[in-house]
């Protein structure tokens, strides 16, 4: 099984595209430099409100209905996560190895420089931080969604992990230029948690600088947007901020240091938590610490699951495989290449995190590399879901101290079984994008066949063996019972994606953001909105056709 795994790996021909939404514009402001006291709750008042009525004391239309108009009564909280989780009680920000916590904090280190607003979500302001829109042109929100001011309720953390970097554990590693701003509780009663990446250096920095570059944070804002559009769990971005601080970076280590601005991604997740949370306490010894945040996370994150179940460990372990196959059969689903698949990048909620080198693959290709710092292309497209299967051995590595022998070899077996999920998962996304009901023999053939072919079905049909695999199609489809042509087209259209982010769109993006227009940064947020839809604009871009010539020797590398 896991050597048909390594076959069937890739992307089918792209489906259709994207509805006009509203664009928006891109807004300058100065930095005023302002800073609130942390408290305890993280919520939205509404703005005529006290700060001390909670969301379950409105009425359930008043609060539904509103969203909040400022920052004014707008709160996050770190309550939950230190009342719980130890503190690093070293409070100066310095590099240094840290022991027995698992945050330090650390508060973001302010631009010296102007520094604007050119991308928000609507999407993520109004339907997850209860937001206006019109909240994201205030100082206020430039201010906090650049690290210059701590709202109330606020105790900035950055998270010490560990983790396997190219198959070698790597010690401790660390949020080294991000900031854990709070949890944000919506009118949904969802929590929330909000990071804000390249906002200055933490005691996790190592050598690094804790900045982020307009490239990579233009990337990271566009892909994580893009990658829910298509139905993929993720990590999402609320804005993009860019300033005029100097921040330099040999892009391809090859000694040609550059000069670029520095930007900060305002990004929200369900929870940063990721494999290396866990591995680091494993590592050294901290048993009573890694039991008290797999506690915590269980308790936060995994409802099905009883804290006080005495496998809990177990079922634990069980979701985050089942739920990795899947994340890993849809990244394939769409060609999606993570490109730095570390277990320090790996999501315990298996969620995408840490866009870096990312790429999507154009043509089938299971040797296809996005990132050119992976020298052993080790996370090579085809390769993804035997890393995955990697990760989740570390995983269990790091539980096994916690496990009677019962539970190990029970969770043993459950890892067993993750190429079988994986596979199945994999199987029934490739079938419906052929719009292929129940199950038939011959179905792995049509699916194996189609993904080592061409970029597009124009291309394809020129094969020599295209008729044949016509036919086979043809036949298998007859079988789809009490199924019409429109009913499936109809399916197919909603799980073909017409647009994805394709490097060489968000460079064409990157290069003129970098002279100061990000129209295009503004037109990819919408196109990739409704990624399976026709848009004009779109198509007149290009983004439906195969990469132009200039972009055939696009590079990008785990410098950001």
């Amino acid at each position: 099984m896991t050597q048909r795994i390594g076959l069937l790996f890739c992307c089918l021909t792209r489906g259709l595209p994207c509805r006009p939404l509203f664009l928006l514009g891109v807004t300058c402001h100065a930095v005023v430099g302002c800073s609130l006291l942390p408290g305890l709750e993280g919520s939205a008042r509404l703005w005529h409100l006290s700060s001390n009525v909670s969301h379950y004391e409105l009425g359930s239309c008043e609060t539904e209905a509103k969203l909040a108009l400022s920052l004014d009564f707008w709160t996050l909280s770190s309550e939950n996560l230190i009342a719980v989780l130890p503190v690093d009680p070293v409070k100066e920000n310095y590099v240094r190895k840290v022991k027995n916590c698992i945050f330090s904090i650390a508060f973001p280190t302010p631009f010296k420089s102007r520094v604007r607003l050119v991308a928000v979500s609507k999407e993520v302001l109004e339907d997850i931080l209860d937001l206006d829109l019109s909240v994201s042109e205030t100082d206020d929100f430039i201010q906090l969604a650049s690290g210059e001011k701590i709202v109330f309720g606020s105790v900035p953390l950055a998270h010490r992990y560990g983790g396997h970097q190219f198959g070698i554990w790597a010690g401790q590693l660390g949020d080294g230029r991000a900031h854990l701003l709070g949890i944000y509780m919506n009118r949904q009663g969802e929590k929330w948690e909000l990071q804000l990446k390249g906002s200055g250096k933490t005691p996790y920095s190592r050598n690094g600088d804790g900045r982020a570059v307009l490239r990579s944070s233009v990337r990271e804002f566009l892909c994580s947007e893009a990658m829910h559009s298509l139905g993929i769990p993720t990590s999402r971005a609320a804005s993009l901020v860019v300033s005029d601080d100097e921040v330099w970076r040999d892009q391809f280590y090859n000694g040609n240091v550059v000069k670029e601005r520095g930007a900060v991604v305002l990004r929200i997740a369900k929870s940063w938590f990721r494999i290396g949370s866990l591995e680091i306490l494993a590592h050294y010894g901290e048993l009573d610490l890694l039991r008290t945040l797999l506690d915590f996370i269980i308790r936060e994150h995994f409802p099905s699951v009883k804290v006080t179940e005495p496998n809990r460990y177990v079922d634990f372990f069980s979701i985050v495989v089942s739920k990795t196959a899947q994340l890993i059969a849809l990244w394939m689903s769409v060609g999606f290449a993570h490109g730095v698949c570390n277990t320090d990048n790996f999501s315990l909620l298996s969620i995408t995190i840490d866009y870096g080198p990312f790429g999507f693959m154009e043509a089938y290709n299971p040797d296809f590399v996005p990132n050119t710092s992976d020298d052993e292309r080790r996370y090579k497209i085809g390769n993804q879901a035997n890393v995955g299967m990697f990760n989740l051995n570390k995983l269990l590595q790091t539980l096994n101290p916690l496990l009677d022998p019962r539970q190990k070899q029970l969770a043993a077996q459950i890892l067993e079984g993750y190429p079988v999920l994986y596979y199945t998962r994999f199987r029934d996304l490739f079938k419906a994008k052929l719009g292929l009901l129940g199950e038939r023999k011959g179905d792995d053939d049509l699916i194996a066949f189609l993904l080592h072919q061409f970029w597009a079905l124009k291309m394809i049909s020129e094969h020599k063996l295209f008729p044949a695999w016509v036919s086979q199609y043809l036949l298998r489809l007859k079988s789809n019972m009490n199924d019409s042509d429109s009913e499936r087209r109809k399916r197919m259209t909603t799980v073909n994606p017409r647009y994805v982010l394709k490097n060489w769109m968000a460079e064409s993006a990157v290069r003129k953001a970098e002279r100061n227009d990000f129209s295009e940064v503004c037109l990819l947020q919408h196109v990739l909105q409704h990624p399976f839809q026709k848009h004009s604009a779109a198509e007149k871009a290009g983004y439906s056709s195969p990469t132009p010539s200039w972009a055939k020797d696009l590079r990008v590398s785990c410098s950001s």
